[in-house]
């Protein structure tokens, strides 16, 4: 389907050939959050970089996120808030990320938080650092999954069941804003190269 040389450079022309779609904040009341989508690449196949969050984190107890987190006012732009959030959380410095573009807004839903996600390309291997206050382990998913599809599974999530759009991988399950935020980047590159996207429950 794609190109595996110029993956990156492809999704690089992509994302800086369109206006990403932006949520608005009229009312004030929401938080603000940046994320870092890392992907590399490891025996001819790209591969996506998650984090699971530990269970004394303030939001997302135990979920899989991107490297990321919330904006400081100290932060000069929202990427230098999802590198500087990648550095604390797993030692991925700055220089060592070539970014790809930006991506669509996405809101999530319990914790009210608008969150930007970059896309950059990484080196393979890496040393990581993790911050294991926040950080219980790293995952890393094929961008294969992705493309073949998701699936609506319920998700008990500290009592409350949440039905929508999620992916899983090696008995661990991507869900909320996360699983959004990759069916948009699947579908954005999916339109690029003529395809219909593939739209799940959100």
């Amino acid at each position: 389907m794609f190109d595996k040389e110029n993956l990156p450079w492809l999704i690089k022309e992509v994302l800086q050939a369109r206006e990403p779609q932006m949520i608005e904040d009229k009312d004030r009341l929401s938080r603000h959050a940046a994320v870092l989508i890392p992907m590399f690449k490891q025996d001819d196949e790209y591969r996506i970089l998650f984090t699971k969050r530990t269970n004394t984190v303030e939001a997302h107890k135990g979920q899989i996120s991107f490297p990321g987190g919330r904006v400081d006012e100290r932060d000069g732009s929202l990427l230098e808030t999802a590198l500087r959030e990648a550095y604390e959380e797993v030692g991925l410095q700055s220089r060592d990320v070539m970014i790809l573009g930006r991506m669509d807004d996405m809101r999530t839903v319990a914790s009210n938080y608008i969150v930007h996600p970059f896309v950059g390309f990484i080196p393979h291997p890496y040393s990581f650092k993790i911050n294991t206050d926040e950080v219980a382990k790293l995952i890393t998913v094929p961008l294969r999954i992705f493309l073949d599809g998701s699936s609506t599974i319920p998700v008990n999530y500290q009592g409350n069941i949440y039905h929508g759009l999620a992916y899983t991988y090696g008995g661990e399950v991507i869900w909320g804003a996360t699983a959004r935020i990759m069916q948009n980047l699947v579908d954005i590159l999916l339109c690029s190269v003529g395809s219909k996207p593939r739209r799940g429950v959100i």
